[in-house]
């Protein structure tokens, strides 16, 4: 498997965000401009995973930022295609967000998880997260 730091949109993989997002949510998928705009953004990496096949079966987005405790990295919205699962994609795409993350000089990587989501939480204690007991707040508009 293949992975990608995507630099710039193509219609492929307008596509694939358009198929792979709804396997992760039932939020809309990105729009065209809103996926251009993540990929522009300075704080943003959008990382794509293809099949030998040349097929995108997977994406994660990475964020980091400064603020005055240090860098943060924030792994989000990690899916992979059902077809695809098993195969080692959702393992490398979160080492290169480790990776990344590590060269921007964050301290460590935060994310968060469905309990639903047993393979995925499994996936990231065996790659060395810890649970963090903290108090998650959100404020809904």
């Amino acid at each position: 498997m293949k992975i990608i730091h995507l630099t710039e949109l193509t219609d492929e993989i307008y596509e694939a965000f358009q198929r792979l997002i709804p396997q992760l949510t039932s939020l809309a998928p990105p729009s065209r401009k809103e996926l251009q705009d993540l990929i522009d953004a300075d704080a943003t990496n959008l990382f794509i995973t293809c099949d030998a096949d040349e097929k995108i079966v997977a994406t994660v987005t990475l964020t980091c930022f400064r603020v005055p405790t240090g860098v943060r990295a924030i792994i989000e919205d990690l899916v992979v295609d059902a077809e695809a699962r098993g195969q080692g994609a959702a393992t490398k795409l979160t080492q290169a967000c480790l990776d990344l993350s590590k060269e921007y000089g964050a301290k460590g990587v935060m994310l968060t998880s469905n309990p639903r989501r047993l393979s995925a939480n499994q996936l990231y204690q065996k790659m060395g997260f810890k649970r963090w007991e903290t108090n998650l707040y959100f404020y809904e508009f």
